[in-house]
């Protein structure tokens, strides 16, 4: 059986690295009305999802074991509404060692799951189930680095 570990970074040197990855939830138009009135129960659906990524981000280390914990110097969050879905975009940069992509992978994620907690009461069907309701389409949009400036 083989090992698992952190891969070893010490020898590279700090670069800017930014990573851009963007998802989506899949909700019923009734429940898109109630967010963009401000109406859904739970409150402020959006400003909850950003604040929720945010702290995803910082804390991708915590949940992702072989993750480095880096110094996060800047977390973008954006939504966009459609009809019946909100894409979710986070954009994350860091100077150091190691790319950034599980930080915003892991912010985006957790910024839908949140969206589908606020908007649980009014996506459930009547027998307590989410049949209109699904997360898709996350993906690393962006993933690059470059060379400090001085």
């Amino acid at each position: 059986m083989t090992q698992s570990g952190m891969i070893d970074i010490s020898e590279k040197g700090d670069v800017v690295r930014e990573a851009v990855v963007s998802g989506r939830i899949q909700i019923k138009s009734s429940t898109i009305e109630k967010i963009k009135s401000g109406t859904v129960r739970k409150g402020n659906v959006l400003g909850c999802a950003e604040i929720a990524a945010i702290l995803a981000v910082k804390k991708t280390p915590d949940v992702i074991p072989m993750c480095h914990p880096i110094s996060i110097d800047s977390v973008k969050v954006d939504f966009s509404i459609g009809e019946r879905d909100i894409k979710a975009v986070v954009s994350v940069k860091s100077v150091g060692k190691t790319g950034v992509e599980m930080d915003a992978l892991h912010g985006v994620s957790v910024a839908l799951l949140t969206l589908w907690d606020m908007v649980k009461p009014e996506e459930k069907d009547e027998t307590g189930n989410y049949p209109h309701t699904k997360i898709e389409e996350i993906k690393v949009e962006k993933k690059e680095k470059r060379g400090l400036r001085s």
